[in-house]
């Protein structure tokens, strides 16, 4: 049983890792983005609406994906004042607790609330009201409930990577 939830938490792992690609390759985009438009601001006196409002795109889309890729590396907020005194044992525990009582309902309720957000989005063909702006916001919007469905399915690999460390903790084998 210990071997397949290790097994488990690797496959995770390495789903997590895919989305951190996606969020270095869209960060990558991003820059790219940012670089043309000040470039041609300052220099050709060009702006252009579509690619200001794809950089916000972009960032957004890190932002959202990368909660995800946050929670496996342990790099989401946490006030450290007791956490870091506790055993080993005691912050798996914490962090199990954190994914059934506050990961979970929250990512819940936001992807099931923001789903008639996006379906709105797309039934209006919502799009940029500025002129020369990016169409199909939708799409953009889309990412809401997406990030959030998969925060929940990442919150599974997370809750699994601390009962092996609960239970090797209770075993006496504490890394």
């Amino acid at each position: 049983m210990e071997q397949k939830l290790i097994k488990i938490e690797k496959i995770f792992n390495k789903l997590a890792d895919i989305i951190g690609y996606i969020c270095m390759v869209i960060m990558f985009l991003m820059i790219c983005d940012v670089f043309l438009n000040v470039t041609a601001r300052y220099f050709f006196k060009y702006g252009n609406v579509g690619l200001q409002e794809l950089e916000w795109h972009f960032f957004g889309i890190i932002i959202m994906l990368g909660m995800s890729y946050a929670l496996k590396e342990d790099a989401h907020v946490r006030v450290d004042v007791f956490y870091d005194g506790f055993s080993l044992k005691t912050k798996a525990l914490i962090n199990m607790l954190g994914v059934v009582f506050f990961i979970l309902p929250l990512a819940l309720l936001v992807a099931w609330l923001s789903f008639d957000y996006v379906v709105e989005a797309y039934e209006s063909n919502e799009g940029s009201a500025d002129p020369g702006g990016l169409p199909y916001r939708w799409i953009i919007k889309a990412f809401i409930p997406f990030s959030f469905y998969l925060l929940i399915f990442f919150s599974v690999g997370y809750f699994i990577k601390y009962l092996n460390l609960y239970i090797a903790c209770k075993k006496g084998e504490c890394k």
